[in-house]
């Protein structure tokens, strides 16, 4: 996506969130079934059978998975800081964690021996399930879950959902802290290991200034910049 793109879809979207009503999306495991002006049905199959075909080359050593925040990784970023290591970029736009359950599933996934897995989940379904903190800290467990029955020996770096929306004050920052709370309870100190960087994106007040996410929720190149500065280290000691 180009910026013009981006910012365009990332304010539908944020005008989607705003509006989403509930649905079950945590545990519920299935491909993308509902249509978004910003993704179509047909485009999310289109990049699940591009991964699928990727899975099959099964030369993959870090495997960064999520939603749009990991699938528009500004590319300037990602080389400098990634570029190194045989890393492949699983993010799709939308997804909620009972989305990436499917892929895990269904992408022959299990074709891949990443030495670490990036995994930065949630974000959707609080914004398009509309779904509660614990219901989404129990879709982020499941995950993780899938991918130590995945990959036993793969280390994974579990982000905190980042802060999203404006203001400091807006209740969907408590949401966030709630769900962090408690997936930060999944961090055992040998295969998965949980880091928060969402003050790294916060003004001193705790708001969030559009050169940071022009729609408070995806990142700028800049703010993607500061993102891999803080995984990279992480990232280096996990596959070493």
């Amino acid at each position: 996506m180009n910026k013009k793109t981006m910012l365009l879809a990332g304010l539908m979207l944020a005008g989607a969130m705003a509006q989403a009503a509930p649905r079950e999306c945590a545990l519920n495991v299935e491909p993308r079934t509902v249509e978004y002006p910003w993704m179509s049905i047909a485009r999310w199959n289109q990049m699940n059978d591009a991964l699928k075909a990727r899975s099959a080359q099964a030369d993959v050593d870090v495997l960064f998975l999520g939603d749009s925040i990991t699938e528009m990784w500004d590319k300037g970023a990602w080389d400098s800081h990634f570029g190194k290591y045989r890393a492949a970029n699983f993010g799709i736009g939308g997804d909620h964690t009972g989305n990436v359950l499917w892929r895990l599933k269904n992408d022959g996934m299990d074709k891949l021996r990443p030495k670490a897995v990036v995994l930065l989940i949630g974000v959707n379904n609080f914004g398009l399930c509309g779904e509660r903190p614990e219901q989404v800290a129990q879709g982020v467990k499941a995950v993780v879950a899938q991918l130590r029955q995945l990959y036993p020996d793969t280390k994974i770096l579990l982000n905190g959902i980042l802060p999203f929306k404006q203001s400091a004050q807006d209740p969907a920052r408590a949401d966030v802290k709630a769900v962090n709370r408690e997936i930060a309870k999944l961090d055992d100190g040998s295969h998965v290991f949980f880091r928060d960087y969402g003050a790294r994106f916060l003004q001193p007040n705790g708001d969030i200034a559009k050169e940071t996410m022009p729609d408070f929720l995806h990142l700028t190149p800049q703010a993607y910049n500061v993102w891999a500065e803080a995984l990279a280290p992480d990232i280096e000691k996990l596959v070493r």
